[in-house]
Order: C-alpha cells, then sequence, then structure tokens
C-alpha cells in the first residue's frame, strides 16, 4: 500500500481505512484510489484480511493435580464487511485472542483428569473456538480454526507415565513368556508320557518273548535229552544268562565297577537265589 500525490495504492487481501479531518469514511478495496489531502482526507492505517495464526501457551492443572502446559494454535482473519469494526475497536487484538484462551482452558482442563485431557483435546479445542466465535465477531474477526496442537505435563509426570507404560508392557511380555514356558512343560511332560507308555509296551513285549523262549527251549531240551527235569533246564538257563550278563558288563567301556561272586561255587548260590525268588514270587501270587 502506497500513497503519492493525494493517489492511493491497496494491495490485495489488504484494505485501508480512510478518514476525512480524523472522521472514518470508507474502507478502500484493494486497487488505486484519489485521497485529495487538501479536503483532509488521508488514510489512517490498513489492515490484513489473510489467515493469521497465534499460538498460545497456558500453564493450568488438571483434576488428579497434575500441571501441564496446553499449547492452543489459533488461526483467525479480519472480516471485510466488519473491517471498521477490526481496526478501531481493538487496540491488540492477540492479546484479546490470548486472555479468551486463557480463560476457556484454565476453565475446562481442571475439570479433567490427565489421560482424559489427552483423550478429551478436540473437546477443549471446540469450547475455545466457540467462546473465540462468539467473542471476537463483535470485533470485526472470523476464527478460521482452533486446536490443541500439545499438552505437555511437567517432566517428572511424563517420565514417571513412561516407566508406568514400560512396567505394563513388561507385565505383558512377562505373563506371555511363563505362558509359553507352561506351554512347553506341558508338552514335554506329554512327550515323555507317551515315550513311557512305549517303552513300557516294548519292555512287556521284551519280556513276554524272553518268557516264551525260555519255554520252549525248556519244552525243546526236556525231550531232547531224557532224564532231565525242568529244574535242571531252569538252572542252566539261568547260567548262560549269568555269564552273558558278565560279557556284557565286561565289553561296555562307560560301565562301572560291579562287586558279585564270581566262583563256580557261587553260581549255584546265585542260581539258588533267583528259584527262591521267583517260588516266593508265585507263592504270593
Amino acid at each position: 500500500m502506497g500513497q503519492a500525490f493525494g493517489c492511493l495504492q491497496v494491495d490485495q487481501s489488504n484494505v485501508a481505512i480512510k478518514e476525512q479531518f480524523g472522521k472514518f469514511v470508507d474502507v478502500l478495496e484493494p486497487g488505486c484510489h484519489c485521497l485529495p489531502w487538501c479536503f483532509g482526507y488521508q488514510v489512517a492505517g490498513g489492515l490484513s484480511l489473510r489467515v493469521q495464526q497465534l499460538d498460545v501457551r497456558c500453564e493450568t492443572k488438571t483434576k488428579d493435580n497434575v500441571f501441564v502446559t496446553v499449547v492452543a494454535s489459533i488461526q483467525y482473519r479480519a472480516m471485510a464487511e466488519k473491517a471498521s469494526d477490526a481496526f478501531y475497536k481493538l487496540s491488540n487484538t492477540k492479546a484479546q485472542i490470548q486472555a479468551y484462551v486463557f480463560d476457556v482452558i484454565r476453565a475446562s482442563v481442571p475439570k479433567l483428569l490427565l489421560d482424559d485431557t489427552f483423550e478429551q483435546k478436540n473437546d477443549i479445542a471446540k469450547a475455545v473456538e466457540d467462546e473465540l466465535e462468539k467473542a471476537m465477531s463483535a470485533y470485526g474477526y472470523e476464527i478460521v480454526q482452533t486446536l490443541i496442537v500439545d499438552i505437555e505435563p511437567d517432566i517428572n509426570v511424563k517420565r514417571a507415565m513412561n516407566e508406568i507404560n514400560a512396567a505394563a508392557r513388561l507385565r505383558v511380555a512377562a505373563n506371555e513368556k511363563a505362558e509359553a514356558e507352561k506351554i512347553l512343560q506341558i508338552k514335554r511332560a506329554e512327550g515323555e508320557a507317551e515315550s513311557k507308555y512305549l517303552s513300557g509296551l516294548g519292555i512287556a513285549r521284551q519280556r513276554q518273548a524272553i518268557v516264551d523262549g525260555l519255554r520252549d527251549s525248556v519244552l525243546a531240551f526236556s525231550e531232547n535229552v531224557p532224564g532231565t527235569s525242568a529244574k535242571d533246564v531252569m538252572d542252566m538257563v539261568l547260567v548262560t544268562q549269568y555269564f552273558d550278563t558278565m560279557k556284557e558288563i565286561g565289553a561296555s567301556s562307560k560301565s562301572s565297577s560291579v562287586f558279585i561272586p564270581h566262583g563256580p561255587g557261587a553260581v549255584r548260590d546265585i542260581t539258588s537265589q533267583i528259584r527262591d525268588g521267583l517260588l516266593q514270587g508265585n507263592s504270593a501270587q
């Protein structure tokens, strides 16, 4: 906007306030205007119609006594049809808007808990916008948008909130880990039980095969060697198994030392002990 030789140029998105001898006359639109100064015409000032932004930082307290700093961004502009009101009625527009923002935020946030303040920041912004729209429209200003861009708790409170969140996540992780270990132990126990069951079946079949083989051996030996009794055959089988066992123990490199009677006369004692054990077991049944 410039003036020379009684002519005035008003730039786009701006208006100028025309006065005559200090009295408001008209609002000059963008373009070139003639202002004969000799008749007392002059330009009192200019007004931008562009959207402006004002960032307001307001410190307040929540319902649970936590001090927070709320940062609000107010986007506003002067209305062309009320340019005279916007120019003459307010001396400090930004201070006026800031006062209304302080009033609404400090009336709204103390009613909310800290967590609710974060969740309901859009409601706070709407309350600020409604209050500003109602108040500033009388002064020729339009509130375009109101945003709550940040809510900053005290640094100690923020650290405590992070620790609470971390502890909760660690607790969930510990529960998941314990559940996984529980599943592994259950599966391991099921596998061990199945293994023992199958091993028991194998041992039972092995013993059944041994019993069947001994029975067949006794019967065949008695038939082929006349005059022998079942006792003689059993004694011979037990002695044979005894020496087979001694052979396996000696052949194993990882076997521990075993001290057993191994003289020729001791074989009869071992046979008697095994036979007496078998007879006692049969009589107990």
